[in-house]
């Protein structure tokens, strides 16, 4: 299950439904999907500390909430799992990751226009001319200008 549904570890919490049950095809059975993390808990305490931790930061940036960050970053004890290396790094760059929370600034539109044309130049390998891949990008780029504006 951990596998075939590891989106569901990656949902925020309030987005997790308790009254729809799905099918689960690693343990072949209907059930919700707060039934399915209860029973991944059960199983594996260390995960859910993990998981837990993960949420509280989850729901720190969202919320832009600087003190629930800070406490769950300081708050946190190591399990020997990659959350230690995460929470590690969080803690050394607390001041940029603080900043997320007081600022809207987000590089992830320009991140989304570089990944388009990297797209771009992996599925249009070899144009003829240099102008008619510049051409593709500026179209891409006012696509994105367009979907900015309507948002």
């Amino acid at each position: 299950m951990l596998k075939s549904h590891w989106k569901l570890f990656h949902k925020y919490e309030k987005e997790i439904t308790d009254d729809k049950p799905v099918f689960l095809n690693g343990i072949n059975e209907y059930m919700t999907q707060r039934n399915a993390l209860d029973l991944i808990f059960d199983f594996s305490p260390k995960f859910k500390h993990v998981y837990q931790v993960y949420q509280g930061i989850l729901e720190a940036t969202r919320e832009k909430d600087e003190s629930v960050l800070h406490d769950v970053i300081y708050n946190y004890h190591p399990t020997r799992s990659a959350m230690d290396t995460a929470v590690s790094t969080l803690k050394r760059n607390i001041h940029y990751v603080k900043n997320a929370c007081y600022f809207s600034y987000s590089n992830g539109p320009i991140e989304g226009i570089n990944r388009k044309i990297k797209e771009l130049k992996r599925h249009c390998y070899g144009f003829r001319n240099l102008n008619n891949f510049f051409n593709r990008i500026d179209c891409i780029f006012l696509l994105n200008q367009k979907e900015a504006s309507t948002a």
